[in-house]
C-alpha cells in the first residue's frame, strides 16, 4: 500500500480530502500550528492526537503504520519488529516512546497492537490525552506510572491496566530506567 514517512501520509490523505493544516486542525480539534510541526518535522504525535488525525483523515490509525495485505494468522518474531517510530517529547525533541507496530501487516485489524519502549525522557512533561477507545497494557519491565483521570497507579512487571481512552490518560517510566510494556489499542471505527 503506502509507503513513506507518517508526514508524506498525512499530506497524502490531506490532498485526497482537499484539506489544508487549518481544516484537518479544526476536523480534529487540535492546534494548527502543532499539526504544522508534526508534518514540518515527520514527529509522531502521542496516539490520541494521531488518532484523532486519522479520524478526521477517515482512516484507521493503522494507515500510518505501513498496512498491507495479509493472511492469518499474522506473525511477527522479535527480531522482525525493527521497524518503529518514535514519539517525541514536546520540550526538547528527545524521543520519549519508542513503538513496535505488532500489526501493521494484518490489514483488516480492528485493534492496534504494539510493543512500548517507555524512555524516562516520557517522565518529564505529563500531558494527558483522550480519544475513543479502550487500551490494554501489560508490563514487561521497569516501572510505568499511568495517570487515568485524577488518578496516579504505579504498575511493575505483570501488572496490568485496562481501561476506557475517553478519559484523559499518560503513561511514562518512573525513574532512569527505560520500561517496557505491551499495549492494545482499540478504535472503534
Amino acid at each position: 500500500m503506502q509507503t513513506g514517512k507518517v508526514n508524506q501520509r498525512i499530506l497524502s490523505f490531506m490532498e485526497k480530502r482537499g484539506m489544508d493544516i487549518t481544516a484537518l486542525s479544526e476536523a480534529a480539534g487540535l492546534d494548527p500550528q502543532f499539526i504544522k510541526t508534526m508534518l514540518d518535522e515527520d514527529a509522531y504525535p502521542p496516539l490520541g492526537p494521531l488518532m484523532k488525525i486519522a479520524r478526521a483523515l477517515g482512516v484507521r490509525l493503522g494507515t500510518f503504520l505501513d498496512d498491507q495485505d495479509s493472511s492469518d494468522p499474522y506473525i511477527v518474531h522479535k527480531a522482525e519488529r525493527a521497524d518503529s517510530f518514535s514519539v517525541l517529547d514536546s520540550t526538547n525533541k528527545a524521543p520519549a516512546l519508542n513503538f513496535y507496530a505488532l500489526g501493521k501487516g494484518k490489514s483488516d485489524r480492528h485493534m492496534e497492537p504494539f510493543f512500548v519502549e517507555i524512555l524516562p525522557e516520557s517522565a518529564k512533561k505529563k500531558t494527558l490525552s483522550s480519544h475513543e477507545g479502550e487500551e490494554f497494557i501489560v508490563i514487561v519491565s521497569g516501572v510505568v506510572e499511568v495517570i487515568y483521570g485524577n488518578q496516579t497507579y504505579e504498575l511493575k512487571p505483570g501488572d496490568s491496566i485496562y481501561y476506557n481512552s475517553v478519559v484523559p490518560h499518560y503513561v511514562s517510566c518512573v525513574g532512569e530506567k527505560k520500561a517496557e510494556i505491551y499495549a492494545v489499542v482499540y478504535i472503534p471505527e
